[in-house]
């Protein structure tokens, strides 16, 4: 009979805060809690980390403390408890621990190009969700910075239309909302002045006020204008005392070229470690799931592979077409704006082997292995679409070309579906069926895993019932209504033998009652913190492109007539001919959907 034994070491410090390890059964799972002593009721969030030997600690108000002096591995609870209190108590200081508050530390977050729709509407309302739920550190300023004109008072009113509380936690909204906007200021700036961008550092150095400096940059801006803002900001407005960290916006190039020369470009003037490119969809509560649904739930993990999935689908659906934003939109298309990325992403947590470790480099380096087992995509298994004026009910929708920002004789996709395979043990020979699409019937973005029909099944005798086209399926949807359910055959209550299928269903807004965070919120915590997991490493972005570089080029060269589908339609029929080669019918179309 194995038993429990565990241990606890705590230390405490002058601050008036008191920290605790343990361990239980030698297993290396370690915690660390800080209980406040009185000095103030400010919650300190500590993450502790091992890897290669060093011990990181990373701290609520964004500060790592890491023992610079890394010695040999201990395997013992003594040894990686000493480890810990010795970090802490070297480097306590550094990270705003002591009473005397002076030498803490401090994040500034820039968002350059605070006027686009992006800021507005995304960057600073998940910013003030993170503040409302006391997830930023004590210290912080936030600065807007783009071309436009404006002072500090009209960029709070600019943003202050934007922000909105939790449903659960409206009462003192309004005197958040006038706390966190008592952060926000402004500086007018070109993206290429180095001067400019000396004069932001001047002021974020005032708000600072001698603490440790950690600043993060999210660049809200046109891709084409990255790098002049990256070397300013890296030249001109970098910490010299803390971190620096910048977070970049798809797209990430056009193809494999244009995308390896921006990575090369940045490079000029960050570390990889100091790039964050931001993928939303990797931040949404169902994507971050699929990890746990499948690595801690012992039913799933054997089922997940060839043997048991018949197919998988990767579905995203909008019920608007690009409605005057057709600019950026068509020099892009909707394989590159969705596929490529987020599907692709999704795609590759949802395949890849076990990591070693929640570590960020294990999940990206199985995801990179994923993407390099993937086989060419033929043309042959790709159909594109794009939608066309329809009239329903007396109202009339304009087609993609009638866009005035669109010309006329453009034959970029806004639709795609495609077959995709992963060339390795797990997955050989099961089809991965992609489909994205703007102007359809509905908005939706979603995981159908199709399994296997059931061998020698019973009851396509005994009832005349074709269940091998009723197969199991698991839907995860992304968005809207988060959901997971698992579709089951099953015995309709009565004297007879009637099957139907029905679900075992896990609606979000049921079983948890608190609200979602926005994707936003998620990923900009993780950037804060350093954790990377969720962000795209340049080797992945490298492999990404290389599958889809050699389609992109074939169908635009080849001028590759796009069919064309009525708004608010399911798509171009094509799509469904796609579906029955690879002997499958897309999980959406059905009745029982």
């Amino acid at each position: 009979m194995a038993t429990l034994s565990s241990s606890v070491a705590s230390r405490s410090y002058r601050s008036g805060y008191s920290a605790s390890f343990s361990q239980v059964n030698g297993n290396r799972h370690q915690s660390l809690s800080f209980l406040s002593q009185g000095l103030n009721s400010h919650e300190l969030c500590v993450r502790f980390q091992r890897k290669s030997g060093q011990s990181s600690v990373f701290m609520q108000d964004g500060a790592v403390v890491t023992d610079s002096n890394p010695k040999e591995s201990k395997s013992s609870l003594k040894g990686v408890k000493d480890d810990v209190l010795s970090v802490l108590s070297q480097d306590v200081a550094k990270v705003g621990v002591e009473s005397d508050g002076h030498s803490q530390s401090t994040v500034s977050i820039t968002v350059v190009g605070a006027s686009g729709d992006l800021a507005k509407k995304k960057i600073f309302p998940a910013l003030f969700a993170l503040y409302y739920e006391g997830c930023l550190p004590e210290h912080f300023t936030i600065y807007g910075y783009s071309r436009s004109k404006m002072t500090d008072v009209e960029l709070r009113d600019m943003v202050s239309k934007t922000l909105t509380c939790r449903i659960d936690k409206r009462a003192n909204c309004g005197e958040k909302m006038e706390e966190f906007l008592k952060r926000c200021f402004y500086h007018s700036g070109q993206y290429d002045s180095q001067e400019h961008f000396t004069a932001l550092d001047k002021k974020l150095k005032e708000h600072e006020a001698g603490r440790i400096s950690n600043r993060l940059f999210y660049l809200s801006i046109p891709p084409n204008i990255f790098v002049d803002a990256v070397k300013c900001a890296s030249s001109s407005a970098s910490s010299v005392n803390g971190w620096t960290r910048v977070i970049v916006e798809k797209p990430f190039g056009r193809d494999s070229e244009t995308s390896a020369a921006l990575t090369k470009s940045l490079k000029q003037y960050l570390d990889e470690d100091q790039i964050f490119r931001i993928d939303h969809y990797l931040g949404k509560e169902l994507v971050e799931n699929l990890s746990v649904l499948r690595f801690s739930n012992l039913i799933f993990e054997p089922l997940w592979s060839r043997q048991y999935i018949q197919n998988v689908q990767l579905i995203f659906s909008e019920d608007f077409g690009t409605e005057g934003r057709g600019g950026y939109f068509d020099n892009y298309g909707i394989i590159r704006d969705i596929m490529q990325n987020h599907l692709l992403q999704i795609l590759a947590l949802f395949a890849m082997e076990t990591p070693v470790s929640l570590d960020a480099e294990d999940i990206r380096n199985e995801k990179v292995k994923v993407l390099r087992s993937m086989r060419p995509i033929k043309v042959e298994d790709v159909v594109i679409g794009q939608y066309k004026s329809h009239t329903n009910g007396g109202v009339t929708n304009p087609g993609y070309t009638d866009d005035k920002t669109v010309p006329k004789d453009s034959l970029t996709p806004t639709f795609a579906a495609a077959a995709l395979f992963i060339d390795n043990a797990r997955w050989d020979g099961v089809p991965f069926l992609m489909k994205a699409g703007k102007a359809l019937h509905t908005k939706r973005a979603e995981i159908r895993v199709q399994f296997r029909h059931v061998p020698g099944n019973l009851y396509n005798r005994n009832t005349g019932s074709d269940f091998d086209k009723a197969t199991n399926e698991l839907v995860i949807r992304v968005q809207p209504d988060e959901a997971i359910y698992l579709k089951i055959n099953n015995k309709v209550p009565g004297l007879g033998m009637r099957l139907d299928r029905s679900n075992l269903n896990l609606l979000y807004s049921a079983r948890y009652s608190k609200e979602i965070p926005d994707a936003y919120e998620r990923l900009l915590l993780d950037a804060i913190e350093g954790e990377r997991r969720l962000f795209i490493r340049s080797d992945e972005l490298d492999a990404a492109w290389a599958l889809f570089t050699p389609l992109l080029k074939e169908i635009e060269e080849k001028k590759r007539i796009p069919e064309y589908y009525p708004y608010g339609s399911r798509g171009p029929v094509g799509a469904h001919y796609l579906a029955a080669k690879h002997k499958v019918q897309w999980g959406d179309v059905s009745l029982d959907q």
